[in-house]
């Protein structure tokens, strides 16, 4: 059985140690060779890598590659693990595949209605087009388009293990669509970020196809090895701020390489999650410095700590938000100097249902008064 699974990138990387794995430079056309296999051989569309991102690898594989029983595409920083946080052997996935129809990541369960999400970081008006064109080309795809767009989950980055044969069906597909839209939509007054429509949108897309030819699915979970470089440099640089109690300057900096570069919120760049735990750190400090002149910086300004506070904090949120809370979490806000303040920005930051903000801090209220020390923050 052959299979081979070629990892996407456009920089150079430590390739892992087993031949199964074959780099593949997207955008071979456009950009300095990496000395690895280039996407613009035979028939391609590496030139349009900015607007297609890994999906110039996924139509060169579909166009060029023959002589494969199963294949693969990851990326140079993304892997599919196994249940021991492994990198897949080659055996492993021929057994998984024996019983599934394709090997992809666990869904990404979001807070918010996709639709929602893609707008607010996006030209929406792509993916409406999309949508047209799903409903005008495929039209026994279009309900289950409608309902996944709306819905709260997806899978992510193009991931995926499957039979040539069905790789080949999905490409035909998803270009054929993708064509279309791109007579219907002018990306090329985006910049950079946003001009990589297609590679955006082609992820719920993969859900999409899946769901409405049933096709059995193993889902796993995605290694990553190393960090984005842009994901540490603001980490070290709000690091920075914290430290001087420049909460005027974190906002600014981070507002503006936000508007750069939204994706670094993603789960797939901020993988430790303490970008967003930055955003919160900010609101709260704000809050704080309103009501009291003072904020938690004036307490804890180093950066691991505030990382490790604002964990805990969130997690005692969580268990009262699902109520299931503890003595252990009823004790953090009975015991802990937490603000008033940071226990609200937490709650609007993981109650998102009706009524649930409500009902936690109400709980929460409770629990803080029941702590006698002053709350400095």
């Amino acid at each position: 059985m052959a299979i081979r699974i070629y990892t996407m990138t456009h920089k150079k990387f430590d390739v892992p140690d087993d031949s199964m794995y074959i780099p593949l430079q997207v955008g071979h056309a456009v950009h300095e060779d990496l000395g690895y296999l280039g996407d613009d051989t035979g028939d391609n569309i590496s030139e349009q890598n900015c607007y297609y991102s890994e999906l110039t690898g996924i139509y060169w594989i579909w166009k060029n590659v023959k002589d494969l029983d199963y294949v693969g595409v990851c990326h140079y920083r993304r892997y599919l693990i196994n249940e021991k946080g492994k990198v897949f052997t080659r055996q492993e996935l021929v057994q998984i595949l024996q019983k599934v129809d394709v090997i992809t990541t666990k869904r990404v369960k979001l807070r918010y209605p996709y639709y929602e999400g893609y707008r607010a970081t996006h030209h929406i008006e792509n993916l409406d087009a999309t949508g047209e064109v799903i409903r005008e080309l495929y039209p026994e795809y279009y309900p289950t388009f409608e309902r996944l767009v709306h819905g709260e989950e997806t899978y992510f980055g193009n991931i995926m293990v499957c039979s040539k044969k069905i790789f080949d069906a999905y490409a035909s597909w998803l270009f054929s669509i993708f064509f279309e839209v791109q007579k219907k939509v002018d990306i090329d007054s985006y910049d950079d970020y946003h001009k990589r429509v297609f590679g955006f949108i082609s992820e719920i897309l993969l859900l999409v196809w899946v769901r409405t030819n049933k096709l059995s699915v193993y889902e796993c979970q995605v290694g990553m090895i190393g960090e984005k470089a842009e994901t540490r440099e603001m980490k070290e640089r709000l690091s920075v701020y914290f430290a001087k109690k420049d909460i005027v300057g974190a906002k600014s900096y981070f507002l503006q390489k936000l508007e750069k570069r939204p994706d670094v919120l993603m789960e797939a760049s901020d993988i430790t999650g303490e970008l967003k735990l930055c955003m919160q750190v900010i609101a709260t400090c704000e809050r704080e410095m309103e009501k009291n002149g003072k904020c938690v910086l004036n307490q804890i300004s180093g950066f691991s700590e505030l990382m490790e506070l604002f964990r805990i904090l969130n997690d005692a949120v969580e268990s009262i938000r699902k109520g299931t809370e503890t003595q252990n979490e009823r004790d953090f806000f009975m015991e802990h100097t937490v603000s008033e303040e940071a226990a609200f920005v937490a709650v609007r930051v993981l109650c998102t249902k009706p009524g649930e903000a409500e009902r936690s801090m109400q709980k929460i209220k409770t629990l803080l008064a029941c702590n006698p020390k002053e709350r400095p923050l």
